[in-house]
């Protein structure tokens, strides 16, 4: 029987494709490295893991990486490398999909959620509550996807006769989803918040966690919404509303 090598300088393929994440911990990624994980293995791939802790330069060299070692492709999820080295990383010829990212390459692919259509649902639900002063907490080392939810968050405001508030929307600089949910409740209170749509469940864990600090009651005070649905977001008191 062949070996792995010698078959991959026959047929030009390794059987193998690159992931790069930004943190393995982060439960959102983790749902999706299963799902790769079991798709790649049904079709005979095997996954190379490797963890860039949101480092762009990192994850740059760890694409590089992947692709001298011959992987048939790469996938790298929640990243800021597309935006910032698009034209470099089309260079390498590896076939690129971006998850949760995007840019412009024959060869880089992306899939995202839909940011905006989820943003104007939970917008939507926190109006049919009766909220009227609604504030966004963003992210700052995902600014495309962020600004897709800023942009869905706005139109659902627009649509119901609500004019834009910047004082009523904040991106901490941090990259830690929950210490940007801790950080971006005071302001949004200060500017007469009383309901916050989260760029995602961990960020509305870190408001929750703020407002009980605050001794503020959720919800009977202040509602709050997230985005993504993790499994940490059903065991939370109170329950975490999420899309």
């Amino acid at each position: 029987m062949p070996s792995a090598v010698a078959q991959s300088l026959v047929t030009q393929q390794t059987r193998t494709i690159g992931l790069v994440v930004t943190f393995i911990s982060d439960p959102f990624i983790d749902r999706i490295v299963d799902g790769i994980e079991d798709e790649a293995t049904s079709a005979g791939y095997s996954v190379f893991l490797s963890a860039s802790h949101a480092d762009p330069e990192r994850e740059l060299d760890v694409v590089e990486t992947f692709h001298r070692r011959r992987v048939d492709g790469v996938i790298v999820l929640a990243s800021r490398v597309g935006r910032l080295y698009g034209d470099r990383l089309g260079e390498l010829g590896v076939p690129i999909v971006l998850v949760n990212s995007q840019a412009d390459s024959e060869y880089l692919y992306s899939v995202s959620a839909d940011d905006e259509q989820g943003a104007r649902l939970a917008v939507r639900h926190l109006l049919d509550l009766g909220h009227r002063r609604i504030g966004y907490i963003g992210s700052a080392f995902r600014p495309p996807s962020s600004l897709r939810r800023l942009a869905g968050y706005r139109a659902e405001l627009e649509q119901a006769g609500i004019p834009f508030d910047p004082e009523l929307t904040v991106v901490p600089g941090t990259t830690s989803d929950v210490e940007s949910g801790r950080l971006g409740l005071e302001p949004l209170l200060t500017a007469g918040a009383t309901a916050v749509f989260c760029y995602n469940d961990r960020t509305a864990i870190g408001v929750l966690l703020a407002a009980r600090k605050h001794g503020i009651d959720v919800p009977a005070s202040l509602s709050v919404v997230g985005f993504d649905d993790i499994e940490a977001s059903w065991y939370v008191t109170p329950a975490l509303t999420t899309v």
